[in-house]
């Protein structure tokens, strides 16, 4: 009978990456994350580059933040979306970015911006209702006909 006694268990130490801080802005089902690195003051939307969204109204909604910060052109903001239609993930990704950029500017600045807007830093709570029974959507009842 072959006994192997063991030593403690030495654990591997790793390093960990540091984690960059990031924030989040909800609207509807989307929801999307904000990161904010030092670059040349380009917004990525899910890898790509916000320019190269063809609705200008997207492309709008998106970069909003920026035109309220002097720190713009010395970050990069990358954004993910997941969830909901491109409207509603690309509120949530102008939340995201206003609240990621008054993080890192630290300081007055999530103040001062929800003075200008504060639809830009506090989320839409608004969800859609629940359909019930009895009908065909959530608030509207079958129509009865007696002919």
């Amino acid at each position: 009978m072959d006994v192997r006694i063991m030593g403690p268990a030495t654990k591997k130490k790793t390093k960990k990456k540091p984690t960059k801080p990031f924030e989040r802005g909800k609207r509807k089902e989307a929801v999307a994350r904000a990161v904010v690195v030092p670059g040349t003051g380009k917004i990525y939307f899910n890898e790509a580059l916000v320019s190269s969204l063809s609705d200008p109204q997207l492309r709008g909604t998106i970069s909003e933040p920026l035109g309220y910060f002097a720190s713009k052109d010395s970050v990069d903001v990358h954004v993910s979306a997941v969830g909901g239609g491109s409207s509603g993930q690309a509120q949530a990704a102008r939340t995201a970015v206003a609240r990621a950029l008054c993080a890192h500017a630290g300081g007055e600045a999530r103040r001062e911006l929800s003075r200008i807007d504060r639809s830009l830093i506090v989320e839409d709570a608004r969800r859609v209702e629940p359909k019930k029974f009895k009908g065909p959507k959530a608030r509207a009842r079958f129509t009865k006909s007696y002919r």
